[in-house]
């Protein structure tokens, strides 16, 4: 079974343009196409576009993506560039995961600060404990 483009983009929440700029890249070598031009995608060009949707929301850039793109075409002699790799990706997404959590505290206290001052009807209680207006 193939799909058309704008069956991919939705299958894949992106936008049939994004699937053009993607091809328009390189980041799609594997997708065959007919002999007017148009794309035919198998299921495993839907899969490999999940990992490369991956990529890119870790902050992967462009040239990154199709480096790993042609090693794997490439095959075994590049698996530990591909694992080191995602390795690297992996620390990435750990590291911005904890900025979120510290992200997440910040605005749980504010959220917890209103609550407490929409309760009381002013954020007067807030100023007298902490001694600092600017905490609001």
């Amino acid at each position: 079974m193939t799909y058309s483009i704008s069956e991919v983009a939705e299958k894949l929440d992106l936008t049939v343009y994004t699937l053009r700029y993607y091809d328009k890249e390189g980041l799609m070598p594997f997708v065959e196409r007919t002999p007017s031009g148009t794309r035919l995608f198998k299921q495993s060009d839907v899969d490999f576009l999940k990992v490369i949707q991956c990529l890119k929301t870790t902050g992967m850039p462009i040239k990154d993506i199709k480096d790993f793109i042609t090693w794997c075409f490439e095959g075994d002699s590049t698996l530990q560039k591909r694992y080191d790799m995602f390795k690297e990706r992996k620390a990435i997404v750990e590291a911005q995961i904890k900025e979120l959590q510290k992200t997440m505290e910040v605005i749980d206290h504010k959220c917890s600060y209103y609550e407490s001052a929409l309760s009381e009807g002013t954020e007067e209680l807030h100023r007298l404990n902490l001694g600092n207006p600017i905490n609001n």
